[in-house]
């Protein structure tokens, strides 16, 4: 079985929201419980997190943001806009989220693991380079992805987010690099209102966005269709030396904010494709963090479901089935808005 590294600590339950949001602790405690449980186990290892240093955060974020942040220590309560909260350990638990994915980068690029999950809270990939918003205070994905670069571990990046909603945050602050190739499914239109097929980036970073947005009600076989399709051959071209994965559960059939129909068992196969492609391209150099996901026992299935299929030997999947007509026909057009960058 393959070694899968785990950030997972209570500390990340110390980020105190109100009792009506949906980005509450219970999300990570049924995650942790469903771990704890016999059937939960497997060859996974909890590598403790760290703090993210200044220099690391402000590798995407302004320092004024980072400072603004670090000014909330101790408060009662504080919002950044109506959905993004804060509480008194809030500065601490949020740069120890995107210290967690760095634990994991380190871990991976010395051989410890041959991948990784971040189980860690507040979600990220909302976070513009000077605010929070969406739930989320500093973009994880973003401060690992230029921390692989720094440390010269890693050239070019591709990030995937699956999340229900598009990654606004991380879009734009890779948006003009060629370095870091974003590909995101998400429902649209929706929050945040941005990841319209017409945005692929700009200047040397043409071509780098790829966006794949979705009316909602795609399953498990839509997701892999997308991924084979418009992703596999992408990737091929693209050569990334990591791969990292913005993990959304809101995509799940039952969650309460989207309209999605991904079974448990989906996430699963999603795995083994990004796996596959991983295993390709960056001997399977692949890593994952949490985003979003509101239905609790779903999202904890689904993480469970995660790391099955990352500790597996191999990575040979199932058919899923066909996709639908209208997934089909949002796949063309994103092929042939791509064409214009990438052989398709």
């Amino acid at each position: 079985m393959k070694r899968v590294g785990l950030i997972q600590d209570p500390v990340y339950l110390e980020h105190i929201t109100s009792d009506y949001h949906p980005e509450h602790p219970n999300r990570l405690k049924a995650i942790y419980a469903v771990l704890a449980d016999e059937e939960g186990k497997g060859p996974w290892g909890v590598l403790p997190p760290r703090e993210a240093a200044a220099e690391d955060l402000q590798r995407v974020h302004s320092p004024g943001y980072v400072r603004r942040i670090e000014d909330t220590r101790g408060c009662g309560h504080a919002q950044i806009d109506p959905d993004t909260h804060l509480s008194s350990e809030t500065y601490r638990v949020a740069k120890l989220a995107a210290g967690g994915l760095q634990v994991l980068v380190d871990a991976l690029f010395a051989g410890r693991i041959h991948s990784g999950f971040a189980l860690v809270r507040p979600p990220g990939h909302h976070a513009e380079a000077d605010r929070g918003m969406g739930f989320c205070i500093y973009n994880n994905v973003a401060v690992a992805a230029r921390y692989a670069q720094d440390r010269g571990w890693a050239r070019k990046i591709l990030i995937v987010d699956w999340d229900l909603h598009h990654g606004n945050g991380t879009q734009h602050m890779f948006e003009a690099d060629n370095s870091v190739l974003y590909f995101s499914t998400h429902q649209y239109p929706f929050y945040p209102g941005t990841g319209s097929a017409e945005e692929v980036g700009n200047g040397k970073g043409a071509g780098y966005t790829v966006n794949v947005p979705l009316p909602g009600g795609q399953g498990n076989a839509d997701f892999l269709h997308i991924y084979q399709e418009i992703l596999a051959p992408i990737a091929e071209q693209f050569q990334p030396d990591l791969v990292l994965v913005s993990a959304g559960f809101d995509i799940y059939d039952q969650d309460p904010l989207g309209s999605m129909r991904v079974t448990a068992d989906g996430f699963g196969e999603i795995t083994r494709c990004l796996r596959r492609i991983a295993e390709a391209h960056c001997r399977g150099r692949i890593l994952l963090t949490l985003e979003g996901g509101y239905h609790v026992e779903g999202q904890a299935r689904g993480v469970q479901r995660v790391l099955q299929a990352l500790a597996e030997e191999t990575t040979s999947g199932e058919n899923p089935g066909d996709p639908s007509k209208t997934t089909g026909r949002i796949v063309e057009q994103v092929r042939a808005r791509q064409k214009l960058y990438w052989k398709l």
